[in-house]
């Protein structure tokens, strides 16, 4: 299944982002779903993941500031909220379903004064 990646943007340190990741059909209750970050000419990083019973789990630079959570009315998509922002989140957010090979398009997320 390709996601579509939405909610990037341009924002200061300190501020919020919320990422979506959606995919009409899917069923994402019962998926194991992570984001991962790419930086130009770097490899793509795991930054959390999420799966069916709930749980989550985070990279150390996010733990505390970024929540994983499924959209549970619709079980249409899962959200990143991105709080106290900071520079080195900078970069392309893409979202996967576990042992996939498909990727999104991704949505760009920079932080900068």
């Amino acid at each position: 299944v390709k996601f579509v990646e939405s909610g990037g943007g341009l924002v200061r340190p300190g501020e919020s982002l919320r990422l979506s990741c959606a995919a009409p059909g899917f069923a994402f209750s019962e998926a194991i779903i992570s984001w991962y970050r790419q930086v130009p000419g770097q490899a793509r990083q795991w930054v959390a993941t999420i799966v069916p019973g709930g749980d989550t789990r985070y990279t150390d630079s996010v733990k505390g500031r970024f929540t994983l959570y499924r959209d549970v009315a619709s079980n249409a998509a899962v959200y990143l909220q991105m709080d106290n922002l900071k520079p080195e989140d900078t970069g392309v957010y893409y979202c996967q379903e576990y042992d996939s090979t498909t990727w999104g398009e991704g949505t760009l997320v920079t932080v900068s004064l």
